[in-house]
């Protein structure tokens, strides 16, 4: 566990007044989303079964966390993410075309390396729409991701009038750019150091086809190949100042059509899946064609409340000792 100490920092708020911004976070994001996308809120799993192929399996190399159900004696998988099963939620609700769903969505992801920016609990929000064939274009990603954009900024404006001693800004302009175009920038820099590059230049930027090799023979990051479709996904980062890196706040994308499941799940030789009931479904159009993502709640909370520490708006575990190291540099967890 390793995190970054701000030099002088003092929180803009204290716990009470922590919690109360996070309620108005929360309440207001939620809503504008729901508005600016069109989405209906709905309950959602902790848990699935193995069987179906509904978890989300992340770069596929993370094991989700498992236990035996007495009653029924079969083995069952906490959650990574919904990303699966809000396509399939879409269907069996009946909902039409550009209609879609949010959910609140809480995960445990126990090999995640503990810092300043991540946590082995993860809470957010899950959403998904349906879309036409004609809409799987880069376009309308875009115009998708502008949305989000303004109704994270329009939250922000909020949260600033009733909190004044907040005072960070997010511009309303997105910056698009590929994962190959970005290393083509900085060939020489990791994938985190282009990040970075990016945008402390251009502020809020959103990089484009995750998951995809490029020319390098690497991707820019591991993405599981049979939910987004590479070529049509992407990754919303803002630049914090206060840590002096980028923060992914939102990853998203158009979902794979039975074309790109089979292309995908060959590159990294996992057709096997193909036998699963979700990956059925999507080969045989039992599905609609859709486009979602998550927006980390904490993470969008520790940036609006400028907090150095997502453990400053979330409860979690932590090394003991890591926990009195930034009580005294006043970062206080929850």
């Amino acid at each position: 566990m390793k995190s970054i100490i701000p030099r002088h920092y003092q929180s803009k708020l204290n716990v009470l007044e922590t919690q109360h911004a996070i309620k108005l976070i929360k309440d207001t994001f939620e809503r504008k989303l729901s508005e600016k996308l069109n989405l209906i809120r709905v309950s959602a799993p902790l848990f699935v079964h193995p069987k179906t192929g509904l978890n989300d399996n992340l770069t596929g190399r993370e094991k989700a966390v498992s236990f035996i159900v007495k009653d029924i004696n079969e083995e069952i998988e906490i959650v990574h993410s919904l990303a699966k099963w809000k396509r399939m939620a879409l269907q069996k609700y009946g909902l039409s075309l550009y209609e879609g769903l949010y959910t609140d969505m809480n995960a445990i992801r126990v090999e995640e390396s503990l810092d300043n920016l991540h946590s082995i609990y993860v809470d957010q929000w899950d959403w998904e729409k349906i879309i036409t064939q004609e809409d799987r274009t880069i376009d309308y990603l875009q115009s998708i991701v502008r949305l989000i954009n303004d109704a994270i900024v329009e939250t922000l404006e909020i949260v600033k009038q009733r909190f004044t001693k907040i005072t960070i800004d997010l511009p309303k302009d997105v910056f698009f750019i590929t994962s190959e175009e970005l290393y083509q920038l900085y060939p020489h820099l990791t994938a985190k150091e282009r990040e970075n590059a990016i945008c402390k230049e251009k502020k809020t930027v959103f990089i484009m086809q995750i998951g995809k090799k490029l020319s390098n023979d690497l991707p820019h990051d591991l993405r599981a190949p049979d939910y987004d479709d590479w070529e049509l996904n992407g990754d919303l980062l803002v630049w914090y100042p206060l840590l002096d890196c980028a923060i992914e706040l939102s990853s998203m994308g158009i979902r794979v059509d039975k074309d790109s499941l089979i292309r995908q799940l060959t590159e990294v030789k996992s057709l096997d899946k193909l036998h699963l009931s979700y990956h059925q479904d999507v080969l045989n159009d039992r599905l609609p064609l859709t486009i979602g993502g998550g927006i980390g709640q904490s993470r969008l909370c520790m940036v609006m409340l400028e907090k150095a520490h997502i453990g400053e708006v979330q409860v979690s575990i932590w090394d003991e000792e890591e926990v009195e190291k930034l009580r005294k540099y006043n970062i206080f967890l929850l």
